[in-house]
C-alpha cells in the first residue's frame, strides 16, 4: 500500500544531514502516493526532484532568520497540513522534539531521525530529561550508526532502528572530477584537509594546535573548508601563531569533492557526531583518514582503527603524531586505506535508502 509522507526539515543549511534528506526524499518520491517537505529554507528547492510538493512560506526572507525562527514556521505549517489531512506519516529529520509533540496532540505517526550522538547534549540534565520524555514518544526512533543506538538505549532507554547513510561512490567521484582551482600549492609536500562547520563541535581549533605543533617538523600544507561563527577566532589563532604559511581557510562550497581529491589525508577533529558523512565522502575518494574517536561513527567507520588513525577528542599532540605517523608509514597506512575501502559497502545507497522506505512502510 503507498503511503502520504510528510518530511519535516525546518532549516536546511547544507551540511551532511541535508544530503541525505535529499536522497532520501527523492527517493521516497517513487514509492510512495504523496511526499510532501515542509521546510523554511526555499533556496535549496531544485536539490529535490519536481514531483516533490514543498511547503514553505511565501517570503524568500525567512532563510535570513535562526533556527528557532524557522522551527516555530514550520511548525504552524506542520499543522496546517495535519488538519487538512490526519490520515499521513510525518518523518522528522529536525527539530524533532516540536515535531513529536505536535503529531502526539493530533494522533499522527511520526518517525524521528535523530542526527546527534546523546552525548552531544545529554549532559545538559534539562535537555536530556526533555529528548528522554518526548523522543521515546515517537513511533519509530532512526539513527545512523550503531554506536549511536547503543548509546539511546544505555544512556536513555530509548530503542532506535539504525539505517547507515547511504552513500553514492560514483556520483562523489564524478563531481571531484569537476574543474576547480588548486588549493595546494606545493607538490611535494604533505596536503591535509579539514571540512566543516565552524563550531565548537566541529572543534577545528585542535587541527590548528596539532599544525602548529608540526610546523617545524615536516613538510605540509593544510586547508580548512567551512563556514560559521567560529571563523574569527580561527583566523586569530591562525595569526597570532604565525601559521599562514603553513594552513588556509577557504570558504564553503557546495562541491568539496575536487577539494579533497587534491588531498593526502582528511582529518575529522570532532567533539561529537551522528555518523559524519564527510568520512564516507572521503574514503570514497580514498583518502586517509585521521579522526577524533569521538561519539558516534568515526571508530564504525573506520574499524575501530583498523580501517584509520585515530586520536582522542581534544588531544592535538596525539593528532600531530598521527599525522607525523602517517607522513613516515605511508604503505602501512595505504593497507589501513584498503580496509575502509572495501568496507564501504555497509553504506551503499541503493541498499540503505529501500531500508528507509521499508521503515515507512512499516506501518
Amino acid at each position: 500500500m503507498k503511503r502520504k509522507i510528510i518530511m519535516f526539515m525546518p532549516s536546511i543549511e547544507g551540511g551532511g544531514v541535508e544530503k541525505n534528506f535529499f536522497l532520501v526524499c527523492n527517493y521516497l518520491v517513487k514509492k510512495v502516493d504523496t511526499l510532501k517537505v515542509i521546510t523554511v529554507s526555499k533556496k535549496y528547492k531544485k536539490k529535490f526532484d519536481k514531483s516533490i510538493v514543498l511547503i514553505t512560506p511565501s517570503s524568500k526572507n525567512w532563510d535570513n532568520y535562526g533556527r528557532r525562527i524557522k522551527y516555530l514556521v514550520a511548525i504552524l505549517l506542520l499543522i496546517g497540513e495535519i488538519l487538512k489531512n490526519r490520515n499521513i506519516i510525518i518523518f522528522a529529520f529536525q527539530a524533532n522534539v516540536y515535531c513529536i509533540l505536535i503529531c502526539k496532540l493530533f494522533s499522527i505517526k511520526v518517525i524521528a531521525r535523530s542526527n546527534t550522538a546523546p552525548i552531544g547534549w545529554s549532559r545538559n540534565i534539562i535537555k536530556r530529561y526533555i529528548f528522554k520524555k518526548v523522543l521515546g514518544l515517537s513511533n519509530i526512533v532512526m539513527v545512523n550508526s550503531m554506536q549511536f543506538k547503543n548509546d539511546l538505549k544505555r544512556d536513555l532507554n530509548i530503542s532506535a532502528k539504525c539505517i547507515y547513510n547511504p552513500l553514492n561512490k560514483n556520483e562523489i567521484i564524478k563531481k571531484s572530477k569537476e574543474k576547480s582551482k588548486k588549493i595546494f600549492k606545493s607538490t611535494n609536500k604533505l596536503k591535509i584537509i579539514n571540512i566543516g562547520r565552524f563550531t565548537d563541535q566541529k572543534d577545528q581549533l585542535t587541527f590548528l594546535k596539532s599544525i602548529n605543533y608540526l610546523k617545524n617538523k615536516i613538510n605540509f600544507e593544510a586547508r580548512i573548508i567551512g563556514r560559521g561563527i567560529l571563523r574569527k577566532k580561527l583566523q586569530k589563532y591562525i595569526l597570532d601563531k604565525k601559521l599562514s604559511r603553513f594552513v588556509k581557510i577557504i570558504n564553503f562550497v557546495e562541491n568539496p569533492y575536487p577539494f579533497i581529491r587534491q588531498s593526502d589525508i582528511f582529518v575529522l577533529t570532532s567533539k561529537y557526531e551522528g555518523l559524519p558523512n564527510v568520512l564516507l565522502e572521503a574514503l570514497a575518494l580514498k583518502k586517509f583518514i585521521i579522526s577524533s574517536s569521538c561519539h558516534t561513527g568515526p571508530k564504525e567507520i573506520l574499524l575501530n582503527g583498523k580501517g584509520g588513525l585515530l586520536f582522542k577528542v581534544g588531544d592535538h599532540k596525539e593528532l600531530a603524531n598521527k599525522i607525523m605517523y602517517y607522513f613516515l608509514n605511508r604503505k602501512k597506512c595505504v593497507k589501513l586505506l584498503d580496509k575502509s575501502y572495501k568496507s564501504l559497502i555497509r553504506f551503499d545507497y541503493k541498499s540503505n535508502l529501500l531500508k528507509y522506505y521499508k521503515l515507512v512502510n512499516s506501518f
